[in-house]
Formats: structure tokens, sequence, C-alpha cells
């Protein structure tokens, strides 16, 4: 293995971190860097560099990285491109692992000398670089955090199990702080810009490795080498699943996406067969990224059978449609079942599939029938309906559901539709590892990726 790609531990577990470029001035991005680190809680060493100060943020300030007489693990960098090369020059002689770029300002615009240079600087000391033009890295654990956007603007993930991958920093931004929002945790994020010595398939072998990730999102604009992607996505994604998101399909994006990261889109169908072939779960949004992100903290269904239950008799015949469309089967309740729902339930509840229990059925109604679902071997998933409007329905439902959930028998898969009050309950949800949709196409075109996902690797297994 290349020693850069050895030296990628440092840079998302560094002990010690340089941030050349650091600023007194809140407008520049050396200082919301040195910021972010310093009010993140980072607890390793952080040195400043920039000849014009002798202290910031309470901690001192060197004029160069040679001066730093204490080892570096990873230098990132906010300075104007022209001067990179030379100052990656520098940390390699002093034995800095890993850097990133944040610079725009070389491939990308049309300087792909500068950025030859660079690169051959980094390979020859061994650095791991990310970048330039990028983002760069964030470890939620380690409070490692080289995103340059303010706390108060951009929400950061809690700790968690996911990692993202990602070309692009805006839309990296846009995740990062949607998963905080949606309380949704993270165990590393990458932005990679150019890619000039590490690309996005670099990323995905090292942190298929990774013990803190589980699962392995991915937007993707265009890579140099479609027959090593293939070859990370195929090594990585039986043991770790990759979700990605495909961007640069029409010709008019391509285009856009080769002047963004100087990265060729290529022909988008190409991609679709190479996530075909590696069984990689692709998705059209950023919102489906999230959704099917979501079900991975379910058990792995068996089948494609799926029992429905309800409080609203219309949402459960819009979730039958749903299922019969994308080629998921609505199980039949097996006469064990049907006698216990038969038992437990009001006389006028009809005992078929959907599961119809009506707007004035409470928690406890909800609590049986799940239950029941749960126990019948013909259903191997369970979509729950919850109109969170009805009177009936109230906060104790939450824990119905997350105590079901947790008993990791089937996936559980709530679909609750509305305004303001639903989506806080559904947030709940979701912070539980309980995923949610706000209608049911959503939550069906998710169960069915993932059934199809679990299904495979099962037979390969």
């Amino acid at each position: 293995m290349r020693k850069d790609l050895r030296n990628l531990k440092y840079v998302f577990n560094p002990k010690s971190i340089a941030v050349i470029g650091a600023s007194e001035n809140p407008d520049k991005l050396g200082n919301v860097i040195l910021k972010n680190l310093v009010d993140g809680g980072y607890e390793g060493k952080i040195y400043p560099v920039n000849p014009k100060y002798e202290e910031l943020l309470g901690h001192k300030c060197y004029p160069k990285v040679g001066s730093i007489k204490k080892h570096v693990d990873l230098a990132i960098f906010a300075v104007p491109a022209p001067i990179i090369p030379k100052l990656a020059e520098e940390c390699g002689k002093n034995g800095v692992k890993g850097i990133v770029v944040l610079s725009a300002g070389f491939g990308e615009t049309g300087k792909t000398k500068l950025e030859e240079k660079l690169g051959k600087i980094v390979l020859k000391h061994g650095m791991a670089m990310i970048g330039p033009n990028c983002l760069g890295v964030m470890n939620p654990e380690k409070r490692v955090d080289s995103i340059f956007f303010p706390f108060y603007k951009s929400g950061r993930p809690r700790v968690g199990e996911i990692s993202l991958i990602t070309q692009s920093g805006a839309v990296g931004t846009c995740i990062a702080d949607l998963a905080s929002y949606y309380n949704v945790g993270f165990s590393k994020f990458v932005s990679y810009g150019n890619a000039t010595t590490i690309s996005e398939s670099d990323l995905l072998e090292h942190l298929g490795k990774d013990s803190k990730t589980k699962q392995i999102l991915l937007y993707l604009e265009g890579t140099k080498d479609g027959k090593k992607l293939l070859g990370a996505l195929e090594k990585v994604n039986p043991k770790k699943p990759v979700i990605a998101l495909k961007a640069g399909k029409s010709r008019a994006a391509g285009e856009a996406a080769k002047s963004h990261t100087g990265n060729l889109a290529g022909n988008y169908l190409a991609y679709q067969a190479a996530f075909r072939e590696s069984k990689v779960i692709e998705v059209d949004s950023v919102v489906e990224l999230f959704y099917v992100a979501n079900m991975f903290s379910q058990a792995r269904p068996k089948g494609k059978r799926v029992g429905v239950l309800t409080d609203g008799g219309g949402l459960g015949v819009l979730t039958a449609d749903a299922i019969e469309e994308c080629g998921m089967e609505l199980a039949e309740f097996s006469k064990k079942t049907s006698k216990k729902l038969r038992k437990s339930l009001p006389h006028y509840v009809n005992i078929t599939n959907p599961l119809d229990i009506v707007a004035d059925s409470g928690t406890d109604a909800y609590r049986k029938a799940i239950r029941a679902m749960m126990e019948d071997s013909s259903i191997d998933s369970i979509v729950v309906i919850v109109l969170f409007q009805a009177p009936a329905v109230d906060s104790r439902i939450i824990d119905v559901l997350v105590k079901e959930s947790d008993r990791r028998k089937k996936p559980v898969v709530v679909v609750a539709v509305g305004g303001e009050y639903t989506k806080e309950n559904r947030r709940v949800l979701d912070s539980y590892g309980v995923p949610t949709y706000g209608s049911p196409d959503a939550a069906i075109k998710t169960l069915k990726k993932f059934t199809e996902y679990s299904l495979f690797h099962k037979k390969k297994k």
C-alpha cells in the first residue's frame, strides 16, 4: 500500500493540527477553522500558523510549520493556491503525515501544472492529501473539523456509524447540516474535491476497513478511474452498504461537474451499470440518501412480504398501491395471527392486510397489532401508518414503536403525513433509530431498496 494511503489515519484521527493561514479576521477561512477546532472541543494540540500574529484564540501562533518544535499530524491549508506547493514541501520535510487543502484555483480552473506540482510533492513525502478545492474532513468523535462554515450557520452531526464521502463540499455541508437537524449520527465526513492523489475509491477502501463506520454515503459527480471505483465498490459493499447519489447525469450537468472539480462526469449509463453490478444502492436525491440510510438501523428483512398497519383507511390503500407498483408483496396473515387480532382488537375492525384499526384506536391497539405481526412468519416487514393528528394517538405511541423496533425481529417502518406536529414526532422517532417517511410512496420505495440489498447479500453468504 502507498505510504500516503497508510497515513490517512492521521487525517481522520490526528493528535495535533496546524492551521496554515490562521487569522484574527472573522471573515477569513483560517479564522473560522481555528475557531471551530477550539470551540468544538478538539482535545489534541492546535498550532495556528501565520507570521503576522504571535497568538490567536489563546494559542501561540507560529510563523511557519518548521518553527513548531513538536510533531504535527495534520496541516489544514487556508491560503492562496500559488503558495501551497512551497508550504506543502515544508510540511513534508517536517514530518507532517497528512494535509487538507481547502483552497481552490488548481486544475478545476485550468491550472493543471500547479496541481500536478502539488501532487508530486505530496507523494514524494508520503503525505495523505485531501483536496485541493474541498471542505476536508470531520470526525465527530474526535472533534476533528476542517469545515469552514460557522457552527451557528451549519450544524454538525452527532457521533454515529454513517460515513459520508462527497465530491462536492456544498452538497456535503447540506447533508451534514440535515444530519444534525434530524439527529443522524456520523462516524466520518470527507469532502475530497479534485482528488489529486487520494480518490473516492481510496476513501471507500479506507472507510471500508474502519471499525467505526457501518455504512457509507457517496456523493459522486465523476471519477478519474472507473475500473478502480468499481473494484472498490465490489470490495466494500458486501461488508458495508454503500448508498450512492450520482450527479452530472445530463450533458449540461456533466460540463458543470467538470468545471466544479475538474473530473469528467462520464456516461451515466456506465455508472448505473457499475452500481448495479456491485449492488450499490443508488438514490436520486439528498432526501432519499437519508431515507435509505435510516432504514439500515433496522433488522434485515427475509423476504418481500409486507404487513401494513394503519389508523387511516385511505393511507392504507395508498400504501397497498405503492407495494404492488414497487414489486413488493402484500402479506397474507396466518390463521393464528388472524385469530389473535380478532380476539385483541375491537369487533368492528376488519382483519385484513392492510389492517385498519381506525382513528379512534389508541396506543394499546397499535401495540397488540404490531406484536402479532412481529410473531407472524409470513410477514417480512411491517409498515406502520400513524395519524398523529388523531385524538386517541399520544406520545406513548413513540415508546411502542421504539420498543418493537428494538426487538430486531423484522424491519418496522413508519409513515406519518402531516405538518409541524407530525414532523416533530417523526424527528423523535428518527433519532431513536425508527425510520419515518412523509408518504407511503417514499416508505415503500426505500423499503424495496433495503430489501433487495438484504436478500442479495443473504444469498451470497
